[in-house]
């Protein structure tokens, strides 16, 4: 009996682990969307405040290439929306794992209570 709760309590605690690094994963993941989040709205305000005569220029690669204005603000918006979808998948995420963290961890405790209840064959 003591020998099953023992394996139990080891795959639990794998399990928790892979959790927490999930989890961990996808606070990363959160930061660095709204890191970006932020740079495109920043970008978003510049633009708004340019004129019909400025010119917008475009890195690709080591070069600056010319791009219409238009196309250059509705790419940013594009940007945005595709951001904030991707913050709210993210968001759902953490939710999940969240909760099934909590679940495993109060697994992890069942069984850490069941195997200190087990009577020790000391001689």
């Amino acid at each position: 009996m003591a020998a099953a709760l023992q394996e139990r309590l080891q795959t639990a605690s794998a399990d928790f682990q892979k959790i927490q690094n999930d989890l961990s994963l996808a606070v990363d993941a959160r930061q660095k969307l709204e890191a970006q989040l932020s740079e495109n709205e920043l970008v978003k305000k510049e633009f708004a405040s340019l004129t019909e005569e400025n010119t917008v220029y475009k890195l690709v690669g080591p070069v600056l290439i010319k791009q219409d204005q238009t196309e250059a603000k509705q790419n940013v918006d594009t940007r945005l929306e595709f951001i904030r979808g991707e913050i709210k998948r993210v968001e759902g995420q953490l939710k999940d794992l969240g909760e099934k963290s909590e679940k495993k961890k109060l697994e992890l405790v069942e069984i850490q209570a069941a195997l200190q209840q087990q009577p020790t064959n000391e001689t």
